[in-house]
């Protein structure tokens, strides 16, 4: 309500920046629908992949789920929420396991797109401090936030509400931390590239408009999807006006003014977001319903607006050439090299580790498998194999090396304001690399499974597929490494180029306006061609030092010559079958499980830290703040949900003990089986935990079956790296991917005294 004096100014200003934004979009989507019909009609070259890739990775799973302990703004106390991240990343919190089981609406809802994971208080006061200057609570003053564990995991947003939560030990806090990464580098990715028309067209427009404005170089906040980008782009031009107009008038200590201004923040960016949504709609709509009349127009008159184009890039040629050969010889040229090998170095680590997890995982199941009885325990093991590049722990140690990426000096000269678009860009190929590699491996066992007799033809099998799919990998990783490194090069060149170049060159450009005809100036920009050739005037130099890279054979890169030719020519005809369900072609089930039932079942791709309802440790009563109300929840809201736990530590404890034993978890000894895929009917099976030697807790708890052990591997195939023993032993609370429900859709934006987070 203290805002109402402000929603004209930010309506007004939000307006004025989507408009241009808009008009931006307008003009971007002529010239990526031309490039899309001509990429359409003339292809394209380059080496084909010869690993299958999965069309649907995560259908019907859940990637984690567990307790972890939330902070409560509303209420100032702490809180034991069941935390659920389904398939789509997001992440979803309910008030206890027993309320996500019986499908109650969540208690908050994160996209988290946008969001850094903060593991240190200091580090977020750090940020709060700076994001309301002059605003410093002074020394011996209590500080906005304070986290009765020493693990907290801090969810930060330059504009929107952050979210805070802890846990009891450290390894629970890297396990939370790279799932919560996870979700981050998941949602930062959210415009679809399979789109070849409306994802050019936006990302175009986003960069033209901030170039309008005087902005080059690579920007942080281009995550989430169109609508996020979009509020963020006018949260970028808001914010230091809304600082001075608030600031001002804020009252009270210092963590009082902070912790209104991050509320203030929160409500702008929401109402910012809300009429972003609609104009963009609105934009796409009016694109959507040109779209059929344009693409006639292209198909009808190709060859003429490529002639006229080719017209219009010689002239911009003749005019720009010149002088950026100037700039590119004398500021971009002598530092290709550097950027390059700052690029390469860590990069081609985490490939290198992904390749060495994969390789790591097939050996280990198939010792397994040969120790343990054959088909039964394969499909056990290639049910978890087959999510493995979805495993937030496990690849963790692949994306841990992107971490080391730094450019140093280079990062100010090239005006790089920071490297995590390239961190999360090349985590992603990671990911995808692992992903393909798995999917191709278990479709070519999958084929052979039917001509094998006995455990020996089955080792020797997944041995030999094992070394065929390292060959395609190796190969895809140089193609996909050399791919990357390229458009990092160009990412990082063309902004510092342009920026150059506009103080001589850009106010020149409206000459060449009248070289276009009318009937194709919604295909042809002068602007998208002068960049193209200013493209060209480095490019060269970047094919040619990614080029000696792969003769040199640095980071096991593949020259552009080395071809794999029809390797495998019926590979592809196999990646074009239905998915494969281990479970339940397998199983020896009698009947197989209803569709509508299994895609309400969901299988957990990480098994959970702690399944038992925790509690506070001893002394958090301190940090509760009794003296604060307790905010009254609606009982529309959440019926049936158990009522808010006591201030004292000891009741909480007993109250979160007495929950769990309402939730009736069953108990399961160490080494009984836990069947892949539920019996139709059944209730679901407990989420397992990790095993304790330690007498049982107050609070039950689920074991997970013990790992069988591994013996040492024989060495790797050529090209790989032997692992050593210590890397086949497994941490309990990594295995026993059991049956897990898949999290309701949230009906609605139920609001309660705590708040619902709504999904962007």
């Amino acid at each position: 309500p203290c805002l109402t004096w402000l929603c004209c100014p930010i309506a007004e200003k939000t307006g004025k920046v989507l408009g241009e934004f808009c008009r931006c979009y307008k003009e971007q989507f002529g010239v990526a629908l031309f490039n899309s019909v001509r990429y359409e009609i003339e292809g394209t070259g380059g080496p084909q992949p010869q690993l299958l890739h999965r069309k649907v990775p995560l259908e019907d799973h859940v990637i984690y789920s567990g307790n972890i302990f939330q902070y409560i703004e509303e209420n100032k106390k702490w809180r034991n929420r069941f935390c659920v991240v389904p398939h789509n990343y997001g992440l979803v919190l309910y008030e206890n396991k027993l309320a996500y089981e019986r499908e109650m609406p969540p208690r908050v809802l994160v996209n988290s797109a946008g969001y850094k994971i903060l593991t240190s208080v200091e580090q977020y006061l750090e940020l709060v401090n700076n994001s309301l200057p002059g605003v410093t609570p002074k020394s011996g003053h209590s500080p906005i936030l304070k986290c009765p564990t020493d693990f907290p995991l801090i969810l930060w947003h330059p504009y929107a509400r952050h979210y805070y939560f802890c846990v009891m030990t450290g390894k629970e806090q890297e396990k939370w931390r790279a799932v919560f990464q996870d979700c981050v580098r998941h949602c930062n990715n959210g415009i679809s590239e399979d789109s070849r028309v409306e994802a050019p067209a936006f990302t175009d427009a986003i960069r033209m408009y901030r170039q309008s404005r005087e902005q080059y170089g690579t920007w942080d906040m281009l995550c989430g999807n169109e609508t996020q980008v979009l509020s963020n782009l006018v949260m970028e031009e808001l914010l230091p006006e809304l600082r001075s107009a608030i600031g001002p008038r804020l009252k009270g200590k210092a963590p009082e003014r902070q912790r209104t201004w991050i509320q203030v923040s929160d409500a702008v960016y929401r109402m910012v977001y809300e009429l972003a949504k609609a104009q963009y709609d609105a934009a796409v709509a009016r694109c959507e319903q040109e779209r059929p009349q344009l693409e006639s127009t292209i198909r009808t008159d190709m060859d003429q607006i490529i002639t006229s184009k080719e017209h219009l890039a010689s002239k911009i040629r003749a005019f720009v050439l010149p002088k950026a050969e100037v700039c590119v010889r004398n500021h971009v040229q002598p530092y290709i090299s550097s950027i390059l090998e700052a690029l390469m170095t860590p990069t081609s680590q985490g490939f290198a580790e992904v390749r060495e997890v994969f390789f790591k995982e097939v050996t280990d199941m198939n010792m397994n498998v040969v120790n343990e009885g054959g088909l039964e325990k394969l499909v056990e093991y290639m049910e978890k194999l087959s999510h493995l590049a979805f495993h937030p722990v496990k690849m963790q140690s692949c994306y841990e090396k992107m971490d080391q990426l730094k450019l140093e000096g280079l990062q100010q000269r090239f005006d790089v304001s920071s490297t995590s678009v390239f961190k999360q860009r090349a985590q992603i190929h990671m990911r995808q690399q692992m992903d393909d590699a798995v999917y191709t491996f278990e479709t070519l066992l999958h084929q052979e499974l039917g001509k094998l007799q006995g455990k020996d033809d089955l080792c020797k099998s997944i041995q030999r597929i094992l070394e065929r799919v390292l060959k395609k990998f190796d190969y895809d990783s140089s193609t996909v490494r050399k791919k990357f490194f390229r458009e990092a090069l160009l990412q990082i060149t063309i902004p510092f180029l342009l920026k150059k170049l506009a103080p001589t060159c850009k106010g020149e450009l409206a000459k060449f306006q009248e070289l276009i005809f009318e009937d194709f100036a919604s295909f042809i920009l002068v602007e998208n061609t002068y960049e193209e050739v200013v493209l060209q005037s480095v490019m060269k130099d970047i094919m040619q030092a990614v080029k000696e890279a792969a003769v040199q054979r640095k980071h096991n890169l593949y020259r552009d010559s080395m071809v794999m030719h029809n390797s495998d020519p019926n590979l592809h005809l196999l990646g074009e079958g239905l998915p494969i369900d281990w479970s339940e072609e397998y199983s020896g089930q009698p009947e197989a499980e209803p569709a509508a039932e299994r895609r309400r079942r969901a299988k957990q791709v990480v098994s959970v830290i702690q399944d038992d309802e925790g509690a506070l440790p001893y002394g958090a009563e301190a940090l509760l703040q009794p003296g604060s109300p307790e905010p009254r929840e609606p009982e529309e809201a959440h019926p049936g949900a158990p009522a808010s736990p006591p201030d004292a530590v000891k009741e909480i404890r007993e109250a979160l003990a007495q929950e769990s034993l309402r939730d009736g978890v069953p108990q399961v000894t160490p080494r009984s089986p836990v069947p892949a895929s539920p019996v139709p009917g059944a209730d679901p099976p407990a989420v397992s935990s990790v095993p304790h030697a330690t007498a049982a807790p107050r609070s039950p708890r689920a074991d997970v079956p013990a790992e069988a052990r591994v013996p040492q591997v024989t060495p790797a195939p050529a090209g790989a790296q032997s692992p050593s023993p210590a890397c086949h032993q497994r941490s309990d609370n990594e295995t026993g991917e059991h049956g897990e429900r898949s999290p309701p859709q949230p009906r609605g934006t139920t609001e309660s005294g705590e708040g619902v987070q709504t999904e962007f």
